[in-house]
């Protein structure tokens, strides 16, 4: 019968959960980081279904290439090759400018602009959306502008203020460039050391077993509870470094805008990490099978992105997706985080957010269930 190994001889032996406990987590979060490094989408190809062919229509097009967001990058005859070419994903959005624009710009009889864009591409298509309404609305005030001049006897400032009476001011917070990597890479490599830290727990328990024969009874001896707690205890260290770097690596490193205590946030790290390892243990041990647990932890933790409330509100969200969110351990730190780097609450305040986090006792207690009783027919063999 197999003796037990030390951890670093089972790391040793098993490549795959050395490199997802080491370097794997590292790499994905510099890809997912490097994919949305550019933070600001610009110059996003639109094209242009000109019916007008006039000086005033050309003037409207400039104001949509003098916004940053979107470029005219294709002039289509009909609207027929502009929708072919949005389907095939040539451009992001077309804009259709009607025949006599001009004309009816000058008999003030309101033209109708028409835009189609992809709303399948959710943030290019709110992007080019806000782009298309801002653009326009430049170009109406400015035509409105000119008419007031031409009737003389008025000051640009006053004409200015007849042809838009009420000016507004819309300023972002939190996020004020509209950095939307800074949103994006900030959930994302959290779900992803979720799902990290849970299959890693199966893979750790999995590789303990296999290094004494498959032998619970071996494995776990008379206290089993506490081998595996002192298991998991030295790798706890390990998930709470990984968590640590990456706040490292956003809020030091890129220097991202933080109004809080990144202290309160490794709390937060540390509660959901005890979670995510109790979720793990329990998926290896109701199957015993590495294999079958972590289909079991795909599942349960493939949506943690989706339903954190980062890009779609909770408010929003079904039943159904509201309760799976709050099984996640994920969803409750990331209310932390938000609260501390972009809201700057107390501690306390913020982490009021973990409170739901104790119902993982039910899970917790399963596992005792479990394991008490997985080892109930060995003792008697």
């Amino acid at each position: 019968m197999k003796q037990p190994m030390s951890q670093l001889a089972i790391l040793k032996q098993d490549k795959w959960l050395t490199a997802c406990l080491s370097w794997i987590p590292i790499v994905l979060a510099i890809v997912i980081w490097a994919i949305f490094s550019k933070g600001i989408a610009r110059d996003l190809p639109i094209g242009i279904v000109d019916l007008s062919h006039s000086k005033a229509s050309r003037s409207l097009i400039n104001h949509f290439n003098a916004s940053p967001t979107m470029k005219v990058a294709h002039y289509y005859p009909d609207t027929l090759r502009a929708k072919n070419a949005l389907v095939e994903s040539e451009v992001y959005a077309y804009v259709v400018i009607p025949k006599d624009f001009d004309k009816q710009l000058t008999k003030q009889t309101l033209p109708q602009v028409t835009t189609f864009y992809n709303s399948q591409y959710i943030l290019i298509g709110r992007l080019i959306n806000s782009a298309i309404v801002q653009s326009t609305g430049y170009f109406n005030a400015s035509v409105e502008t000119g008419k007031q001049l031409a009737k003389g006897n008025q000051v640009l400032d006053a004409a200015m203020g007849k042809a838009v009476p009420i000016r507004t001011q819309i300023t972002p917070l939190f996020n004020s460039n509209t950095n939307y990597a800074q949103f994006l890479v900030s959930a994302i490599v959290p779900a992803i050391w979720q799902i990290g830290i849970v299959v890693g727990t199966i893979m750790i328990l999995a590789a303990n077993r296999r290094a004494v024969g498959d032998s619970i009874q071996l494995w776990l001896g008379s206290k089993p509870v506490h081998t595996m707690g002192t298991l998991l205890s030295r790798y706890f260290l390990i998930f709470a470094l990984q968590g640590a770097l990456f706040l490292f690596f956003f809020y030091i490193v890129l220097a991202w805008p933080q109004h809080g205590n990144l202290w309160v946030v490794m709390v937060a790290q540390w509660v959901t990490i005890i979670a995510c390892m109790i979720m793990g243990t329990l998926f290896y041990l109701i199957t015993l099978d590495a294999a079958r647990a972590m289909s079991f932890a795909g599942a349960f933790t493939a949506p943690s992105f989706a339903f954190m409330g980062i890009t779609f509100p909770v408010t929003d969200m079904g039943l159904v997706a509201q309760a799976w969110r709050n099984l996640l351990p994920i969803s409750h730190y990331i209310e932390v985080q938000v609260s501390q780097t972009n809201y700057g609450l107390t501690a306390l305040e913020s982490l009021t957010h973990l409170v739901p986090m104790t119902g993982y006792i039910i899970p917790a207690l399963l596992i005792v269930f479990i394991v008490n009783k997985k080892l109930r027919p060995e003792a008697i063999a």
